[in-house]
């Protein structure tokens, strides 16, 4: 299957299957790649997806890391992805989870979530530094930096969790219309800060962000200005630099 594009990523380096053969060698035959989506977004929950490739299976023409894809590419790659798969899991973290546990561990939560929908694995593959205390809950795991654009059972992860958010965001958008998730992804964009700024947040924006914060202060301050009774303008000496509503000391 030749998806559209492919040919335009030719020229890119494409990730490989160099770790999964190393550990398909020495008998790990359930080798599960992950990674992760919507960690920097000011709003909707973390993503991840686990990907288990067939051992010695073929590379799918255009597999990539799905911040280098098109909507259309990783939309025509996820379903083949998922076909040729021995298994796929994937699992979420949500905002009331991230702003009750920060970003970071809320993203391990959700690859945890993923890997456990797999029905079992020998070893992961997971995009990233080394996570404290992973091992302890996964198992045998290597951490890999960039190994989304490295290691092809990472990437494939990476476009099945980036389609499955990108949907998400878009059913969403639909509920709450101004803010435009349907194409930012919640990520904090200039049309997206000008709609929280506006329209205020939702229970979807993540209130433990300092873009989500930022927008509530600004209307709480808002509606403090509103309610406050108007003083007459200072005159005299310093009057040039005091500010509004408060009289020169």
């Amino acid at each position: 299957m030749l998806i559209p594009g492919t040919l335009r990523l030719m020229s890119r380096p494409a990730p490989t299957l160099l770790r999964e053969r190393a550990l398909w060698r020495a008998g790990a035959s359930r080798v599960a790649g992950v990674d992760e989506v919507g960690v920097a977004p000011a709003s909707g929950p973390v993503v991840a997806a686990a990907v288990i490739i067939r051992p010695n299976a073929r590379r799918i023409p255009g597999v990539r890391d799905s911040k280098t894809l098109s909507v259309a590419q990783r939309e025509a790659l996820a379903p083949e992805v998922r076909r040729r798969a021995v298994a796929v899991g994937v699992g979420a973290a949500s905002v009331i989870e991230i702003d009750r546990l920060n970003i970071y561990h809320a993203t391990h939560l959700a690859m945890r979530r993923a890997l456990a929908r797999l029905g079992g694995y020998d070893h992961v593959l997971v995009d990233g530094l080394a996570i404290a205390g992973f091992e302890d809950e996964v198992g045998p795991y290597d951490a890999i930096v960039d190994g989304d654009a490295l290691v092809y059972s990472i990437a494939c992860a990476s476009i099945v969790a980036k389609v499955v958010r990108d949907r998400l965001m878009a059913r969403l958008a639909a509920r709450y219309p101004g803010y435009g998730w349907e194409h930012n992804a919640g990520y904090a964009t200039a049309e997206h800060r000008a709609a929280m700024a506006d329209l205020g947040v939702t229970p979807f924006h993540r209130r433990s962000f300092i873009t989500t914060r930022r927008a509530i202060e600004g209307v709480e301050q808002l509606g403090f200005d509103l309610l406050a009774t108007p003083e007459a303008a200072p005159t005299g000496p310093g009057a040039a630099h005091a500010r509004p509503g408060m009289s020169p000391r």
